[in-house]
């Protein structure tokens, strides 16, 4: 199984958010993290049908819908399974949303 790591720091409307990529061959497993690097609630997708099928691992505080969004996108992007942490301060808003899904989907399909 061959996999690689990705790192990128995204930076918008004042907030920091760490975000790592691990690209797996079938997989991807994404961390958000907003200040120390801590996991969050987690969402994990399955796109091997014609739509994604997801489920919570732990659940989200907020951006709930953040989560799944991304993580059906990414599990589709490869036909196959998608795993993404979120640990923010605060509700993301529509702005940093935005930036972090255009940053991540630029950054898998690399």
């Amino acid at each position: 199984m061959s996999s690689s790591d990705h790192s990128l720091t995204v930076e918008t409307e004042n907030r920091k958010f760490d975000v790592k990529i691990l690209k797996y061959e079938n997989a991807f497993f994404i961390s958000i993290s907003e200040g120390p690097s801590r996991l969050g609630g987690t969402i994990i997708s399955i796109a091997t049908g014609p739509t994604p099928v997801s489920s919570e691992i732990i659940p989200a505080r907020q951006d709930a819908m953040f989560l799944k969004l991304i993580s059906q996108k990414t599990a589709s992007e490869i036909r196959g399974i998608s795993i993404v942490s979120l640990s923010a301060k605060n509700d993301l808003g529509a702005g940093p949303s935005k930036v972090l899904i255009e940053k991540i989907t630029e950054a898998i399909r690399q």
